[in-house]
């Protein structure tokens, strides 16, 4: 059997177990060396080191690990407790504190805090107590357009409160009194009406022989006051615009503004194609030159003596007086077009509101 060499493991084994006391001054041994086996239970953290649970420092402290360090919502009977705590019973129904009330199954709200009606009416409110300027003011009340209210203003022909204005820019509320001449003048709503005007009656507000009017027909249909725009032969029949907006009057009204009208002519007898071409070419009317945008036959009519033609002249009666000039009658004379306006669905002696697409498209009308 071979033995161990004097310097093998076994040999310094024996000699280190035959005197056990004698090692070498600052060295360890392979066990005390060796690291600690860690059990269980072990923790580096003495008890008596850790922080109290009042202690800021809590980042090592076992008892609050996998909490949150903000306050803890109670729930349950603890939630209740609470309540009672912070709100006691005695005083929970008392007048002081203010009432809570639900509807529907909606969040409770306090007393003290406006429902969406009145915070809506209140708005309401604020945007009725906004100052204008005069000349919108006198324009809303349907006297005339902005530009003619300024020249009424410099003229010193309006009031406000009783005082003549003439300063240019000034603006007035809903409380001031505004006259002109004798008439007390209101801010109103804008109104606008179509009217599809029949035979025999006059294009005015009133008639000093107290024949019907157009206003006669829309009386009752709003409590503002409106106007015709332009006018209408007694025996001219058709499309007639009522309003109380003066800026939109004076546009349709105006010819630089070159605003479509489309008459349905009958005549009494056959309109031959000279006199058509030279209708189309112009017409020389008490020194003044008239021609028409278009004139043309009607398809549909079985003889020439339905005519169509369209103009923006606003002169009396021109029409008429076109046809009279070469020998012709117009025995019926039919507006079915004005200002991109239609006849669809309003029959004879009806009228209607214009909708808020037809308001725009003449408001934007040059």
């Amino acid at each position: 059997m071979r033995k161990p060499s004097a310097g093998s493991t076994g040999d310094r084994r024996k000699k280190r177990q035959e005197n056990p006391g004698k090692r070498t001054p600052g060295k360890k041994t392979s066990r005390e060396a060796r690291p600690e086996k860690r059990t269980r239970d072990h923790n580096p953290i003495q008890k008596d080191s850790w922080p109290s649970k009042d202690s800021d420092n809590r980042r090592n402290n076992p008892s609050s690990r996998g909490r949150s360090e903000k306050p803890v919502t109670p729930y349950g009977k603890d939630r209740k407790k609470a309540r009672d705590e912070s709100s006691p019973r005695e005083n929970r129904f008392s007048e002081e504190r203010p009432r809570k009330r639900g509807k529907y199954g909606s969040a409770p709200q306090r007393d003290k805090v406006p429902s969406k009606y009145e915070r809506k009416s209140s708005l309401r409110k604020g945007a009725l107590d906004e100052s204008i300027r005069l000349n919108k003011f006198i324009a809303n009340a349907g006297v005339c357009s902005r530009r003619e209210a300024d020249m009424l203003i410099r003229n010193g022909a309006i009031t406000v409160n009783g005082e003549i204005v003439t300063e240019m820019g000034i603006k007035v509320k809903p409380g001031d009194v505004v006259m002109y001449g004798n008439e007390r003048l209101n801010n109103v709503r804008k109104v606008y009406i179509l009217l599809n005007k029949p035979k025999d009656y006059i294009t005015t507000s009133d008639d000093p022989q107290e024949r019907k009017t157009v206003i006669d027909l829309v009386r009752g249909a709003c409590p503002e006051r409106v106007y015709p725009v332009g006018r209408l032969d007694r025996n001219t029949t058709g499309l007639l615009l009522l309003t109380n907006d003066g800026e939109i009057a004076k546009k349709l009204t105006h010819p630089k503004h070159g605003i479509r009208k489309l008459y349905h002519v009958h005549l009494d007898k056959t309109l031959t194609r000279a006199d058509l071409d030279s209708i189309a070419k112009g017409v020389k009317i008490e020194d003044n030159l008239v021609q028409p945008d278009a004139v043309s036959y009607i398809d549909k009519a079985e003889n020439k003596k339905e005519v169509g033609i369209e103009i923006h002249s606003g002169q009396n009666r021109i029409v008429r007086r076109i046809f009279e000039h070469f020998g012709y009658k117009v025995t019926k004379l039919d507006r079915v077009i004005f200002a991109g306006l239609t006849k669809r669905d309003l029959p004879r002696g009806k009228w209607r509101f214009l909708t808020e697409k037809e308001v725009s498209f003449l408001k934007m009308l040059r």
